[in-house]
């Protein structure tokens, strides 16, 4: 599977869908976000997450990169999506930038989730 877009239900208004993308890749699942992920689109990120959550062929990876805005509502989604798995440490998050950093570490979950500097080091890891 390669990366394709996501189709876009309308409820972001206008805006580009905030789920870039979703690959089988290296034994496990990488969704991709980008631009803002928030409120208005966290019903797309969610059915994302949870489709590649039900999967249950390795790690799910949600590669932040092209994040650039993530609100509480879209945190709360992950929490969520990682609930869904069994083995919560196949949850991963990659590349988060500054300020998806910065959300992540001021909720705290930082502290609970895995985060890794890349995709590829994130499907790497073993635990």
């Amino acid at each position: 599977m390669t990366d394709a877009p996501a189709s876009s239900s309308g409820a972001s208004g206008g805006r580009e869908p905030a789920v870039a993308g979703v690959a089988r890749r290296e034994g496990g699942v990488v969704v991709s976000l980008a631009g803002e992920v928030d409120l208005y689109n966290a019903d797309e990120v969610r059915e994302a997450l949870l489709d590649a959550c039900a999967e249950e062929s390795g790690p799910v990876v949600v590669d932040l990169e092209q994040v650039q805005f993530i609100d509480s509502t879209a945190l709360g989604v992950l929490i969520e999506a990682r609930s869904k798995l069994a083995d919560e440490d196949g949850f991963r998050l990659a590349s988060p930038g500054l300020e998806t950093r910065r959300a992540l570490e001021v909720s705290g979950l930082d502290q609970h989730f895995l985060v890794y500097d890349t995709v590829p080091e994130a499907l790497a890891a073993a635990r």
